[in-house]
């Protein structure tokens, strides 16, 4: 019995440590701030093949911390809960890399997979 509970601690701890803030499988997460809204990036939601998030480090302090973002915004793309590309903006607050190349990263995990 302990062995087994030994066991479900530590698959629970390693689910918890998991990197990404969106669990399993591939996703792309725009991290932002409210003062940089005119920056959003605007297409992150017609990226195919992976889900998306928005994170406003403005409201979710932590989460700048956490993921340590240090210039938004950031588009940072998990694969099954690990950090695997980060794209970052210039040092006007624009994202430099285009919709394209964050999609043909993701096309790239992808076809890894395989």
């Amino acid at each position: 019995m302990k062995k087994i509970l030994i066991l479900l601690f530590m698959i629970l701890a390693s689910s918890a440590s998991s990197q990404s803030p969106c669990g399993d499988g591939l996703c792309a997460v725009q991290f932002n701030a409210g003062f940089n809204e005119a920056n959003k990036v605007k297409w992150i939601g017609e990226l195919n093949d992976c889900s998306t998030k928005f994170i406003d480090i403005q409201t979710d302090a932590k989460a700048a911390a956490k993921y340590k973002i240090v210039v938004v915004p950031t588009i940072v793309i998990y694969n099954n809960g690990e950090e695997v590309a980060r794209f970052q903006a210039n040092i006007m607050m624009q994202m430099e890399a285009t919709k394209k190349e964050v999609q043909g990263k993701i096309d790239e995990i992808i076809m890894e997979n395989f």
